[in-house]
């Protein structure tokens, strides 16, 4: 036991560092990095024979790829549904700004400047997360769609358009903040 316990806190102690930069360049925030890395840790202690294992770094490296795997599917896909701000009068959705029937010419301007602002916040997108974000929210094409035309994996499309939406949520906050206060 104390012989396992060793090399353990060894094992730790050599890969750690390797372990968590290399979640971190996979998954969203540090949070889920250091959970993913604790996933990590805990199986490999809980291993009965760690002798056995030909390759540590391997065997780590591949646990680490499936817990950020696990981890991504927990995670819902974000939707541009989930651009929503909670106001005094409730919320205001960027579906029901893109997509309302203006009745004043203030809301018709306001809905003008939010499509330029919009068009140019895609434009700074890597074409192939702006190319998802299109067809899946503005030419209403379902992710699976997509992946299946273009003969890519599900996941790498999920990822694309989870870029896009938080590039987009960081750069239309302003905007977002003027609807609100309109």
């Amino acid at each position: 036991m104390q012989r396992n316990r060793q090399n353990i806190i060894q094992t730790v102690n050599q890969y750690g560092k390797k372990m968590l930069s290399f979640i971190r360049g996979k998954v969203a925030t540090d949070e889920d990095a250091e959970d993913i890395l604790q996933d990590v840790w805990y199986q490999f202690s809980n291993l009965e024979e760690v002798e056995t294992i030909e390759s540590i770094s391997g065997w780590l490296y591949r646990v680490a790829k499936n817990k950020i795997t696990d981890n991504f599917r927990k995670k819902k896909t974000e939707s541009v549904e989930d651009f929503s701000f909670t106001s005094d009068d409730g919320e205001v959705n960027f579906k029901e700004i893109l997509l309302s029937q203006s009745h004043t010419p203030e809301d018709e301007y306001f809905k003008k400047i939010f499509w330029d602002e919009l068009m140019n916040a895609l434009e700074e997108l890597p074409e192939k997360q702006k190319t998802v974000f299109i067809q899946n929210e503005l030419e209403d094409i379902s992710l699976q769609e997509i992946a299946d035309q273009t003969g890519e994996n599900i996941k790498t499309i999920i990822s694309r358009k989870g870029y896009a939406v938080k590039h987009l949520r960081l750069r239309l906050n302003n905007l977002y903040q003027d609807f609100i206060q309109y």
